[in-house]
């Protein structure tokens, strides 16, 4: 029975033909006489019937000649773990099928069936089997069906890419449906190419943020990534790359795996040589089953010790793996999506046995495997010595899970049986009113595409979908962590979930068993981290994940750990000495309770009070003759001036206020003013008297007080002048000084305009230089009663400490500048105190024999005594 003109397409079944080497098909008398070894199925028969391509053993080229699984090597090991994987997809179709089946609301009245066959994994027995499926019996005779059996309305297969490919090549020319239960390929959504293929794996649309969100949450910076060596691997890694630099990540290598992957050739040992010696401790796998099955096999001699694997649940690393090696990916964390509960499942598992359905050739074979035993003396699995129990069931398999963890290609399938049953539900529906008989399958395959594409679910489906993966819903992922136990236990533990869409990521790191060489959570990072106090300084030409730490500079600070700029304290604050914190800063002025204002009160109120004594003392002996000699009035308005001078220096100390401020500095330049002209007026008053002496002098007019208190009057008034003027334009003001002293806001006096204080200080220097001139001009006059000597040193004291205090004050700063100004202050008019009235107070308390006009006499008979005599009795009068 012909299938229908093909045309152009029969010159692809010829070559199909040469390459299966049919040499044991013979042609007798019709095409469907063709004899060769029928390869193994399964068939339950229902009113339409689905067809199941599964893979039951991962493996390239099993052998196509012999008898179904009649190869004990493939069942050894590593083996035998794939295939209990695997047989849970024809567990689970066979599942589904009896499920809606007894659905009432989904396809009443109609009974499904299902055929299923074994790819092995192998693209060209995929494509005979194809053919077997169309022919209807052994024989694969293109373009023909030898079976009066209906055929099925739509396939469900294709464990990888590859095998849907190669299915498809045969499939589409008959629009079949195929739903494709492997990983989501963008190749497969060309429907030029592949206009009758639907796929029901995650589009992992989001694998790449959900990979993000995990190296953010453990702080891995620096990742491997060894991905497959096709489309696939190439967009993920594009878009993850891409994710990765967003987010301050960087690829430490990537290195693709081709799928011949072949280790005696040198480039495969520097394949896995560059791994190894990689600083990166974290690496990302991610790729096809058939690019990794290869990959997985050589890694048995290339185990990657110190090396943290992350992975996908599309790659299954217990392939080629024997229980020893395995142990070697403990630790291991796994992306899967979100496993889906089937409640009755495990009843399902109870209910099946051999001995039930007898022919089920896979549950047969399956069932002498992991339990060890044959059904038969006639059974032809090798190695096996006793009969199998009655009581046995695949519920309660040792080291297998089959009914609690439905794995992420099983849900697949799950999901792909009921999009077929809701199609064919809904266009059974729709076309209620046209006659459709469900033996005319052709009729219904083609009506089906048009449902295929995106359905609204019915009653018991778990969630809406779209076969052709048009419809993106929110991801969802689950976080796994392999871990192996001794006896050869294994295990898959849930420890955390991530929804990327929605930036939410819950783990416990409690539950993660890491791998041994790692005794903590491990850390992947190109440079160690910048603590606090430093900032990343960028390494030339390398990526933005190794850096060097650099302290921050003077004033800044960073207060978290890789900081990238360092930041400014605030005026109120100051960095710490660690630079990772700021500090607010301590108001601080010159004060009273500290040392150093203490010390200076207390030096002035000493000061200002010994100036009392020496005054008491010349008021008291005013009447003698060393008192009267010096201008006793000018003595006592230069005594008091001083004292005052020493209490002055109390308004630069305590907190400052508006008053302080305006006072301080024009009292101190005042009462100074006084202080040094009443020294001029002295020193004048001195040189004048010995001039004076010639006869006929006008110059002793000029002697008295008049004339010396004009003066000091005179230099005052210029003084307040100049402070009036500094006062009335510019004042000195109240001002907080956040900068001149690290750690502490300085309260201090603006002087306001710098240049009236400079006048202010100039002034007083020229009063004290011509008090110097002058005092230097009288210093060889009579010694006896003679002061001019001691005004000079104390002049000369005073323009040192002042010449000293200008060229300091612009580099000094906040209270340091006021501590300066106090002791210039003091130190100033001690100065003076000291050298002019220190030997007076030593001759009239300890000396007081020298104190009398005896002295005189006995300097009678020389010049100098004469103008000495004749200076004293003036002032004596």
């Amino acid at each position: 029975m012909g299938l229908g003109n093909l045309g152009l397409s029969s010159y692809l079944f010829v070559i199909l033909l040469l390459q299966f080497s049919f040499s044991e098909c013979q042609m007798v008398k019709s095409p469907c006489h063709l004899e060769r070894e029928y390869r193994p199925t399964y068939r339950k028969e229902g009113d339409l019937v689905i067809a199941g391509f599964l893979s039951l053993f991962l493996k390239n080229d099993p052998p196509v000649k012999k008898t179904f699984f009649k190869h004990p090597p493939f069942w050894t090991g590593a083996n035998t773990r794939v295939m209990l994987k695997h047989y849970q997809h024809f567990l689970i179709f066979q599942f589904a099928v009896d499920e809606i089946n007894k659905n009432p609301h989904l396809l009443p009245n109609i009974t499904l069936g299902y055929q299923l066959f074994n790819n092995f994994h192998n693209n060209k027995l995929a494509v005979e089997n194809s053919l077997i499926w169309l022919s209807g019996r052994g024989p694969t005779i293109p373009n023909y069906s030898c079976d009066r059996q209906p055929k099925s309305v739509a396939v469900i297969g294709g464990m990888s890419s590859s095998l849907s490919m190669s299915m498809a090549t045969i499939l589409k020319l008959y629009k079949v449906p195929q739903i494709n239960y492997g990983p989501f390929d963008l190749l497969l959504t060309d429907k030029a190419q592949y206009p009758y293929v639907y796929q029901m794996g995650s589009r992992e649309a989001t694998l790449h943020l959900a990979v993000i969100q995990l190296m953010l949450h453990f702080d891995w910076t620096w990742i491997g990534l060894i991905l497959s060596d096709n489309t696939r691997g190439e967009y993920f890694f594009n878009q993850l790359k891409e994710e990765m630099v967003r987010n301050g990540l960087c690829v430490a290598f990537k290195e693709s795996v081709p799928t011949i992957f072949d280790t005696e050739n040198i480039e495969a040992i520097k394949f896995f040589f560059r791994i190894i010696v990689s600083s990166s401790n974290v690496i990302f796998i991610y790729g096809d089953a058939e690019c990794f099955q290869e990959f997985s096999i050589e890694m048995i001699d290339f185990v990657l010790y110190g090396k943290m694997l992350v992975t996908t649940s599309s790659w299954d690393f217990s392939v080629g793996s024997n229980y020893e090696i395995i142990n070697h990916y403990h630790g291991t964390i796994i992306f899967s999506p979100s496993k889906i509960e089937v409640p009755g499942f495990t009843d399902f598992l109870r209910s099946l046995n051999p001995s039930v359905n007898p022919e089920d050739i896979f549950l047969k074979t399956f069932w002498e495997l992991v339990f060890s035993c044959k059904l038969s003396e006639g059974s032809p699995v090798e190695m096996i010595h006793s009969l199998c129990q009655e009581h046995l069931s695949l519920a309660h398999l040792p080291r297998v899970d089959l009914d609690k963890h439905i794995i992420e290609q099983s849900s697949y399938v799950y999901k792909a049986v009921y999009l077929v049953a809701q199609a064919l539900h809904q266009m059974l529906h729709t076309t209620e009113k046209e006659t459709i008989e469900l033996g005319a399958n052709p009729v219904v395959s083609w009506k089906l595409h048009h449902f295929l594409k995106c359905i609204k679910p019915v009653k018991s489906v778990s969630d809406e979908s779209c076969g052709d993966g048009s419809r993106m819903t929110a991801e969802k992922y689950d976080i796994l962590n392999f871990k192996s136990f001794p006896d050869r236990i294994e295990a898959l533990v849930k420890v955390g979930e991530v929804i990327p869409h929605y930036q939410g990521l819950s783990i416990n790191e409690a539950n993660i068993d890491w791998p041994e060489d790692f005794s903590q959570t491990p850390s992947s990072k190109c440079s160690l981290s910048c603590g606090p106090g430093f900032k990343k300084t960028i390494r030339e030409g390398q990526p933005i994940c190794c850096f060097d730490c650099t302290p921050c500079p003077e004033g800044e600070i960073s207060n978290q750990t890789d900081a990238e700029q360092c930041l400014q304290c605030s005026e109120y604050q100051y960095p710490s000495k660690e630079k990772d914190r700021c500090l607010d800063k301590t108001v601080t002025f010159l004060a009273y309770e500290e040392p150093l204002g203490m010390t200076l009160a207390c030096l002035a109120l000493c000061f200002s009070l010994l100036t009392t004594l020496i005054l008491t003392v010349f008021v008291k002996h005013r009447d003698t003759p060393i008192v009267k000699a010096n201008n006793r009035s000018l003595s006592y308005t230069l005594l008091i001036s001083l004292s005052l001078c020493f209490l002055c220096s109390l308004l630069f100390i305590g907190r400052p206020n508006t008053a302080t401020c305006l006072l301080r500095q024009t009292a101190f330049a005042v009462v100074f003013t006084v202080a040094i002209a009443s020294i001029l007026a002295k020193t004048i008053t001195v040189v004048l008297a010995f001039k004076a002496t010639n006869p006929g002098s006008k110059l002793k007019r000029c002697l008295g007080s008049t004339a010396s208190y004009s003066l000091i009057l005179i230099c005052t008034l210029i003084q307040m002048c100049l402070c009036g003027i500094w006062l009335g334009t510019y004042p000195p003001f109240l001002e907080v000084d956040v900068h001149s002293e690290p750690g502490f806001i300085v309260i201090q006096c603006n002087e306001g305009s710098i240049i009236s204080f400079y006048c202010v200080l100039v002034y007083l220097g020229f009063l004290a230089l011509g008090s110097f001139t002058m005092a230097f001009l009288a210093r060889n006059l009579p010694d006896t009663f003679n002061e001019a000597k001691f005004m000079t040193f104390s002049m000369l004291v005073f323009c040192s400490v002042w010449i000293s205090f200008l060229l300091t004050y612009q580099s000094t700063k906040g209270k340091a500048m006021v501590a300066m100004e106090v002791f210039s202050i003091l130190a100033s008019s001690a100065g003076i105190l000291i050298c002019i009235f220190a030997p007076k107070c030593y001759v009239i308390l300890l000396r007081s024999d020298r104190n009398t006009l005896h002295i005189l006499k006995i300097k009678a008979n020389t010049s100098e005594a004469i103008c000495s005599q004749l200076f004293l009795t003036n002032h004596m009068k």
